[in-house]
């Protein structure tokens, strides 16, 4: 990318800061969003220096292809424990420990006001601004920046009873019987106590304030659904003075809450934790035709992070593997891109940009695939056989249809697709996404034979 088109778009970016968020807030996802999330590869425990050396990779070889986000998932206001060394990185546990007196360790970053700050061992720049300064660095080389946050008050704040900022109420005024949340730092904040909002304000206030474009609100689903909390998060943002999108995590999301999410979010999560495991994969298919409804029209139904490339870089958090490269085969990648593009799923990478080899941006970078996770309308399910599966979808403003057949048993099968099951009539050219080239004609039917857990996804071309 050349400079003066970086130059553009850190000046549209800069802009952005204290925009007018009047607009219906789906209108800030057209398209479902891609880009990069630091969870797979380095858990909770990136520094600094590791998330720009990733945003350089980025911007160089994946921001070209639509890969536009760089988002520092969750404990960036996390120490670490006594003797951890940013400088010799190894994961360490996410949780505070509290002791019956109430005193507690690690002691997390925060601010008077009981709002998480990044910690600044790990984070230098942060010292002075939180995350102006990496948010800067990202939108410099014309990317947009994200965080994770975890839903509630800290529970650090509420045993400094911290004050909620611009009212008169203070962090224990405003907190839920519940105690805590599964990461043990975090209270439950009661969504019906004056100050509860004001706290929700002020704390998205503070994000864009460092330029944030994208929030990942986690602990919003499981094992309940928190809808208060999604409300008072998605009119802060609105309160805020910038467009951030909200993605809600974690999942499987209940279909019944599907128009409260639609309302209030962007994206939500559809699925558990994923990981390079063929049984994660399995069992998307039944998911993804679940919420099919709700694709489209700035709303993205998520299936979570693509575990491509180098994962797990300190042996944490996939079952305390060693890090490794996905375990899955390169045919299970393929399908995995091919279910995840034409159910329009949010295109977020996992591995670690820096040490994942180019092997595998052969999956990622397909530009004729990622243009059907973009561009494509009207995405179904159209046949469920026992180990088998076929999606279809319109390519607006043609005749045209992108279809994908779906191998998911261990042994190699035809899987056919009959023209009939969709009206369609007539020749159609058959192009191999994947492969980047037109193949054959066909009428009437197709039928492929594919290899055990792998997919062929094509462009039918209208000929007659």
């Amino acid at each position: 990318m050349n400079s003066l088109f970086r130059i553009v778009l850190a000046v549209f970016f800069i802009g952005q800061t204290f925009c007018s968020v009047g607009q219906n807030h789906h209108e800030w996802t057209p398209k479902p969003p891609m880009g990069w999330n630091s969870y797979d590869a380095y858990h909770g425990a990136i520094t600094e220096k590791q998330f720009k050396q990733c945003v350089d990779v980025l911007a160089e070889k994946y921001l070209p292809k639509g890969y536009d986000h760089a988002i520092i998932d969750f404990c960036w206001f996390n120490p670490g424990p006594e003797g951890w060394d940013p400088d010799n990185w190894k994961t360490f546990l996410i949780s505070q420990e509290w002791n019956e007196d109430g005193t507690y360790s690690p002691e997390l970053t925060m601010d008077e006001y009981g709002r998480l700050l990044p910690s600044p061992n790990r984070f230098p720049s942060a010292k002075e601004n939180g995350f102006r300064a990496i948010a800067d660095y990202v939108h410099s080389k014309g990317m947009k920046f994200g965080i994770h946050i975890i839903r509630g008050i800290p529970r650090q704040a509420v045993a400094e009873n911290t004050p909620i900022m611009g009212t008169n109420y203070h962090a224990s005024n405003i907190i839920h019987y519940a105690p805590r949340s599964w990461t043990n730092t975090m209270h439950m904040v009661d969504i019906n106590k004056p100050g509860a909002q004001e706290y929700y304000n002020s704390i998205f206030k503070m994000y864009a304030e460092w330029g944030v474009d994208y929030i990942k609100a986690d602990d919003m689903m499981k094992p309940f659904y928190h809808a208060g909390e999604i409300e008072m998060m998605h009119k802060a943002i609105l309160n805020s003075g910038r467009s951030m999108v909200l993605s809600l995590s974690w999942g499987e999301a209940q279909l019944s809450y599907g128009d409260h999410l639609v309302e209030n979010a962007n994206l939500w999560r559809i699925s558990k934790d994923f990981w390079d495991r063929w049984e994660d994969i399995e069992r998307m298919f039944d998911l993804t035709s679940h919420w099919v409804p709700f694709i489209g029209e700035g709303t993205w139904p998520d299936a979570d992070m693509l575990p491509i490339g180098n994962l797990c870089l300190s042996g944490y958090p996939s079952g305390n593997k060693p890090e490794h490269l996905s375990e899955l085969t390169d045919h299970e990648i393929r399908l995995m891109m091919s279910l995840w593009s034409i159910a329009r799923s949010p295109l977020m990478w996992g591995g670690d940009p820096v040490s994942t080899p180019e092997k595998y941006e052969q999956f990622l970078l397909n530009e004729e695939v990622l243009e059907v996770n973009q561009n494509s309308a009207n995405n179904h399910q159209v046949f469920i056989g026992k180990e088998s599966r076929v999606w279809i979808a319109d390519v607006p403003g043609t005749a045209d249809k992108y279809l994908a057949l779906f191998n998911l048993s261990t042994e190699e099968q035809e899987v056919t697709f009959e023209f009939f099951w969709e009206k369609l009539q007539g020749e159609y050219q058959l192009r191999d996404l994947w492969l980047k080239e037109d193949i054959d004609k066909v009428r009437n039917k197709i039928t492929q034979l594919l290899a055990p857990h792998s997919a062929k996804i094509y462009r039918l071309t209208k000929i007659d």
